[in-house]
């Protein structure tokens, strides 16, 4: 390679240079002063201001008057989206040479530095100030402010309720400072506190023109479970849920929409409170006015099931137009059941108008009337001595309610369940739900009731019981129920009979226990109380009483004998006795005389 020379210029003049021997106009000196005075005098950590001489995608140039230009990123800057060149601006010297040799200025550090003292001088003297929105958070956005991030709650957006948030993000806009906390450093703005007074200023105007009865449009503000908010340009009215529609509302997402223009009657205002009610039906003609003037009493009618309760159904016939269908006409079943058996809200249903007043905007209506009523030939259906199957629907402490068919019902009273068992109550025999094998005894057709039994379905055992169980029989028995009166004994598979307890007592002197077998006898036999009265101590008690008797019976049997050997001997004895002396007298006689 060849070497690249350098060839001094031989006709330099070194010393003249060296020595500002004519070189320069000036000496070095004045040179030197003069080009300090075009350089700005700065120092690294000094707030400066400058100008800016250019403005890119990513960096913005401003000249602070040194010997090169700074470059600052165009993010710091976001919050005035209106920057030009020749604009000022206050920045942070970092460094005066970076590695690159360029001098190293910050817009955001200056902004920093100096933006505490500006935050408070902005709420003091109530000052409109421009941020930057920089993101959401909870409750709110953040907003860069001189440097600082503060906080917008949701709420102080705007007048109106913010359903997206998002369109604020990278937005500039214009606040007021509403609160600092000076030891945590925390800042609070508001741009609804900007537009407040002005639309104060309007409600105001707005307020003073209100009349009752007076139609204004309006918007649909806000949608809550009572109601709908409507924005009359500038001030907000309620329309409560009631006064949307002549009809039952649920919600009032079913008559109206947000940002929905809808006319509206002023209802009532307070003037002091700022409050208005609105009315939207009221700008239609009620429908009950509209109802057809043909429909009468017994008119069939269709209808939907708007509100479900235990005494029965409201069902909207046209909107605003509701009847009553109450329990008792659901069904012609007696007694009542709950309403939600029948039918449920949103149901269809045809009903028949049982009454119609139309000043008073009521209406009655049933749907049992569509089916006949069961009990018309009650007499031909079901006669005396019927037998069916019926359904047990509940209980009382006298019998069992059942359900022969769909509305016609009777009664089984509880000494109509068995012949022979002791029903104390009747979920002892049967349960609810259950299928019950009855027999039709009576027919009352006035009060809708039919007695019927169950036990008549088999022949009368008793007949056959008062042979077999005569009183002094003994029988084998158990010990099925003790009570304080005594105990249930049974007899066998369908009879019972009851023993007193002081004819419990065994023959050792113990009492007999439940479960116990033993032999009874029959003390009384009641058939038309279908009664017996069982003794199990009179068995061996009169075994004892005619062993005692035996006894006697033989004592004086032997005595008897006893006595009359006794007087047969006395009378021998006697006989001997006078005997001997008629002897002893005849002889006595004779030997006088000789």
């Amino acid at each position: 390679m060849e070497q690249i020379k350098n060839v001094a210029n031989e006709n330099f003049d070194w010393n003249a240079f060296e020595n500002d021997l004519g070189v320069y106009d000036q000496n070095k000196e004045q040179i030197a002063e003069a080009y300090d005075k075009t350089l700005s005098n700065i120092a690294v950590g000094e707030v400066v201001e400058g100008t800016v001489t250019e403005i890119g995608k990513r960096e913005i140039t401003v000249n602070i008057g040194y010997k090169s230009e700074g470059l600052i990123a165009a993010s710091e800057f976001r919050y005035n989206p209106d920057l030009t060149v020749g604009d000022k601006v206050e920045v942070y010297v970092e460094s005066v040479e970076d590695k690159g040799g360029q001098l190293a200025l910050s817009h955001k550090k200056a902004r920093q530095l100096k933006s505490w003292d500006r935050v408070n001088e902005a709420l003091n003297n109530d000052e409109i100030i421009k941020g930057y929105v920089k993101c959401r958070t909870k409750g709110g956005m953040i907003v860069d402010v001189f440097g600082i991030e503060a906080f917008l709650p949701g709420s102080q957006i705007d007048v109106k309720p913010i359903r997206d948030y998002d369109v604020y993000v990278d937005k500039t806009m214009e606040f007021k400072v509403v609160k600092i906390n000076q030891e945590f450093r925390n800042v609070v703005v508001s741009h609804k506190a900007l537009i407040e007074a002005e639309l104060e200023a309007q409600k105001q105007i707005i307020m003073s023109k209100l009349e009752k009865g007076q139609i204004l449009e309006g918007t649909v503000k806000n949608i809550t479970s009572y109601g709908v908010f409507i924005d009359l340009g500038g001030v907000d009215g309620l329309i409560h849920i009631t006064d949307l529609s002549w009809g039952r509302v649920s919600h009032p997402e079913e008559i109206v929409q947000l940002d929905q223009k809808l006319q509206v009657v002023i209802l009532d205002f307070d003037e002091a409170k700022k409050r208005i009610a609105l009315g939207l039906k009221q700008l239609t003609a009620h429908p009950w006015e509209a109802l057809d003037e043909n429909l009468k009493v017994g008119d069939k009618v269709k209808g939907k099931v708007v509100v479900m309760a235990d005494y029965g159904a409201f069902v909207e016939i046209a909107p605003g137009v509701e009847g009553l269908i109450h329990v008792s006409e659901m069904s012609w079943s007696q007694p009542l059941r709950s309403a939600q058996e029948f039918m449920k809200v949103g149901d269809e249903v045809e009903a028949v108008i049982l009454t119609l007043d139309r000043e008073e905007r009521k209406m009655s209506l049933g749907i049992k009337q569509l089916t006949p009523d069961p009990w018309s030939d009650i007499e031909k259906k079901y006669p005396v001595g019927t037998k069916c199957t019926a359904k047990v629907r509940n209980f009382s402490n006298f019998g069992v309610f059942v359900e022969i068919e769909d509305g016609i019902e009777g009664l089984v009273h509880i000494s109509d369940l068995s012949w022979t068992k002791k029903v104390k109550h009747p979920s002892e025999f049967t349960q609810i739900g259950a299928d019950l094998d009855v027999v039709v005894l009576e027919i009352n057709k006035d009060n809708r009731r039919l007695s019927l039994g169950h036990k008549q379905l088999e022949e009368n055992p008793w007949n056959g019981f008062e042979s077999q169980f005569g009183v002094d029989s003994i029988h084998e028995g158990t010990v099925s129920e003790l009570t304080e009166k005594g105990a249930i004994i049974s007899l066998g598979e369908n009879i019972e009979g009851f023993c007193p307890a002081r004819h419990l007592t065994k023959e050792d002197g113990t009492t007999l226990k439940a479960g116990e077998k033993a032999d009874f006898k029959v003390l009384e036999f009641s058939k038309a109380t279908k009664r017996i009265t069982l003794s199990h101590s009179r068995i061996f008690e009169e075994a004892k009483r005619a062993e005692i008797a035996a006894e006697k019976a033989e004592r004086r049997a032997a005595a008897d004998a006893t006595k009359s050997s006794v007087k047969k001997i006395n009378a021998s004895v006697e006989k001997t006795t006078l005997g001997d002396i008629a002897g002893l007298a005849e002889l006595k006689a004779q030997m006088e005389k000789k």
